[in-house]
């Protein structure tokens, strides 16, 4: 049991939290689903992100949940997102499975819940194996050949490449609130309770200060960015021309669009000689 609340202890350090989230973000280059082209992504979670909200038939659901999940392992995710993954089903829909069977509930309940609970299982899973796959400079490329606006693809970029930033600036201001606080002892069971929630403390105090370095960041930032010419590369078609160089269609993204396509095909004919 002391092990076992050590480990856990352990899980919830700040730089594993740190390591998990950027190997997420940056650390899946090498993946099949890392070396797509972002436009066959885009469109295959197009896909998958919005037809399972249109389905009920369990049987699809079904067959769509374990060939989202395959891809998911193929693109390597990080455990703490599929921990958060796993967190986030249950919390919406996932408990009232149980609570159904728990209070009495038969096939007819359970049913229409685990349809719902396999759509959200369906879009999330879907939604991890194409965020972790694409790096900033990859999905906003994709986003600005399907014609979305420069600054809102520009902007989405940004997003990933600040991430880093925040999180050292966020493990600083921790570092100093520990410096001047005083946290319980850890050695005992209580001890290492009241130390968890110590550690919660310490991260809700730390979001405030946060956001006021980071508006004191921002300023710096669009000064760099107009001496670099941010405003004029954005409306240039010249330079647009040169950023979507890059994009290719491979014969990998043609057998992963097949592969999509026949399995969900399968999953069809499979419902339709299925008695659910």
């Amino acid at each position: 049991m002391h092990k076992l609340t050590e480990s856990i202890l352990d899980k919830f350090s700040m730089d594993y939290l740190r390591n998990q989230v950027l190997k997420n973000a940056y650390g899946n280059d090498d993946t099949v689903i890392a070396g797509l082209d972002p436009r066959v992504l885009l469109v295959w979670y197009l896909f998958f992100g919005l037809v399972p909200w249109f389905l009920n038939d369990l049987v699809i659901l079904l067959g769509l949940f374990i060939f989202v999940a395959l891809t998911t392992r193929a693109a390597k995710i990080a455990p703490l997102v599929l921990f958060l993954f796993c967190l986030g089903v249950f919390s919406q829909t996932g408990y009232l499975l149980i609570a159904a069977l728990f209070f009495g509930g038969d096939a007819s309940t359970v049913a229409p819940l685990l349809v719902m609970t396999l759509k959200v299982a369906v879009v999330s899973l879907a939604s991890i194996t194409v965020f972790s796959g694409l790096d900033p400079d990859r999905l906003a490329n994709g986003m600005l050949w399907f014609g979305c606006p420069d600054q809102l693809s520009f902007s989405i970029s940004f997003a990933y490449r600040i991430l880093p930033v925040l999180m050292e600036e966020f493990q600083n201001i921790l570092l100093s609130y520990r410096l001047r606080g005083n946290p319980p002892a850890k050695k005992t069971f209580p001890g290492k309770i009241r130390y968890l929630f110590y550690q919660i403390k310490l991260i809700i105090q730390a979001f405030y200060p946060l956001m006021l370095n980071t508006a004191k960041r921002s300023r710096t930032t669009v000064e760099a960015l107009e001496i670099k010419g941010y405003r004029y590369a954005l409306k240039n078609p010249t330079v647009k021309k040169m950023k979507l160089a890059m994009l290719k269609v491979t014969r990998n993204d043609g057998i992963f669009a097949a592969v999509s396509i026949v399995w969900t095909v399968l999953c069809v004919l499979v419902s339709a000689v299925s008695p659910l």
